[in-house]
């Protein structure tokens, strides 16, 4: 049996500027890995905006949280594979 792939997702928000850096590095790595990254916009799950309130950006890798604010790239290259 063989592991599913790792997956992102990016947690975010309307017109936030950590944001658009944080998806623009997160695709950078997630093509490097072969994967696609979700964005859920927190402000859209009652649930997601009182857990993650003004913390976001946010990468989740497997539904775990991984970093916020910005995407650490030499832990998730490593966590990825890459």
């Amino acid at each position: 049996m063989t592991a599913d792939p790792p997956r992102l997702q990016l947690l975010t928000r309307a017109d936030c500027h950590l944001c658009a850096v944080a998806a623009e590095t997160l695709e950078r790595l997630a093509a490097e890995a072969g994967l696609a990254v979700a964005e859920v916009d927190v402000d859209a799950d009652p649930e997601l905006q009182a857990e993650y309130g003004d913390r976001v950006p946010v990468v989740l890798l497997d539904g775990r949280e991984h970093s916020y604010f910005t995407v650490d790239v030499p832990r998730l290259r490593r966590d990825l594979g890459l």
